[in-house]
């Protein structure tokens, strides 16, 4: 008896020790948020080749995995040799998530770029008269509303004036400051390719010893928690890997959709920029909710300074291209692999888009998703050892629930 009591104020002890260790740490990271923000960043930055290398991992999963799958049946019933099979299998799936990388990158080199500076360098050379016939339409659509006209007009010369007054003072003045701008971006570039490239050989470690890694998780977890707690903590890696999985690949896929629709139809369409307006919808729509309005405010601008007509039809398009996305497509592809409702939705996006910016907003849907999902199981464990219902519909209304007889009581029956 004594030596139950004994145990049981250790693990009280203990339990308080970790409570008030993590109160302070909580506390540091608080009062310290800027500092380590900015060590997290060094960190981030010095890590950002095996980031790289780990998220093309991730995304071309699929590709490795079918690829040794299919290898290994193929060889298995002509050759018993079964580490010969799995060398093999493996080169197999490595090679083909390499030429799978290379056929995407060099194709949107290849098709995209070109088109896209083409469509920019057009847009630069014709904005000046793009602006002027913009200024002329606004005039004959005001000419019958005089007073509206005088306060429009003004402003629009306005802000034409400020931007020809820029090109000519401080653009061209400040062409060698441009230069070094330029310089230290191309730097940049160089950097981002240089952990690209690093990035693609940690993605083939990964890829091939992501069996080994999974095995020693495995290992780390079993050694420090109870089998229970163990297995629950497995189980909840692998619901992460499957919401994370479904939706990122999901999107990925929903967008690029969005956007070979978006280019033939407006195609069809005859708008102008088709295909720099397409890359910009379907980028964009890989942010959950507010991805197409993100998408369709530059585009549209874009389409307005060659005509206002069409940049309402634009927008009409947009809007119904973003409901068939959203009613049918997107839950054909995505399905239930979140979960979520729609106002914690919106509400993971604004969080983590403040956070952590676009890669924030791309995240957020499925990182919230895993939350919920822990947080509603963790309600519903505690609510059926109580012995009390776990639907939601059953508190609607109300006001108490009977200690000893557990009976629901209502607003209504008091009334």
């Amino acid at each position: 008896m004594k030596e139950t009591n004994f145990r049981n104020y250790i693990c009280w002890g203990v339990t308080a020790l970790s409570v008030i260790a993590l109160s302070i740490t909580f506390a540091f990271f608080l009062s310290r948020f800027q500092a380590v923000k900015g060590t997290v960043k060094i960190i981030v930055g010095i890590l950002m080749p095996v980031i790289y290398g780990a998220v093309l991992a991730y995304l071309l999963l699929p590709v490795y995995n079918k690829s040794r799958d299919i290898t290994v049946r193929l060889l298995s019933s002509r050759w018993k040799n079964r580490n010969g099979v799995k060398s093999i299998s493996r080169a197999a799936g490595t090679m083909a998530s390499l030429i799978f990388l290379f056929v995407i990158v060099v194709g949107l080199f290849w098709m995209i770029i070109p088109q896209i500076y083409t469509s920019v360098m057009g847009l630069q050379e014709s904005l000046g008269e793009n602006m002027n016939d913009l200024a002329l339409w606004l005039q004959k659509m005001l000419e019958d509303n005089p007073s509206v006209e005088r306060a429009v007009i003004p402003i629009y010369d306005r802000l034409t004036g400020q931007l020809q007054n820029w090109m000519t003072s401080d653009l061209v003045p400040n062409m060698s400051m441009l230069i070094g701008s330029l310089s230290s971006g191309l730097l940049s570039v160089v950097l981002v390719l240089k952990n690209i490239l690093i990035g693609v050989i940690v993605m083939v470690y990964l890829l091939n010893i992501k069996g080994t890694l999974s095995a020693q998780g495995k290992k780390i977890i079993y050694s420090i928690f109870p089998i229970k707690t163990a297995n629950q903590a497995i189980d909840e890696i692998r619901f992460v890997h499957r919401v994370f999985g479904g939706f990122i690949t999901g999107k990925i896929l929903d967008s690029l959709i969005i956007g070979i629709m978006c280019f033939f139809l407006l195609n069809a369409m005859n708008m102008p920029y088709t295909l720099l307006v397409s890359v910009i919808v379907g980028v964009t729509n890989v942010i959950p909710f507010f991805g197409p309005f993100i998408g369709a405010i530059p585009s549209a601008f874009l389409i307005l300074l060659v005509s206002p007509i069409k940049c309402l039809y634009f927008l009409i398009f947009i809007l119904l291209l973003q409901q068939f996305d959203g009613n049918i497509l997107g839950p054909k592809i995505l399905g239930q692999s979140t979960g979520l409702p729609s106002f914690w939705v919106l509400f993971s996006i604004l969080l983590f888009g403040g956070l952590f910016g676009f890669v924030g907003m791309i995240i957020a849907v499925p990182t919230f998703a895993v939350f919920y999902s822990v947080v509603s199981r963790l309600v519903n464990r505690s609510l059926s050892k109580k012995d009390l219902s776990l639907k939601t519909v059953d508190y609607y209304d109300l006001e108490r629930i009977d200690e000893n007889k557990k009976l629901y009581e209502t607003r209504g029956a008091h009334e």
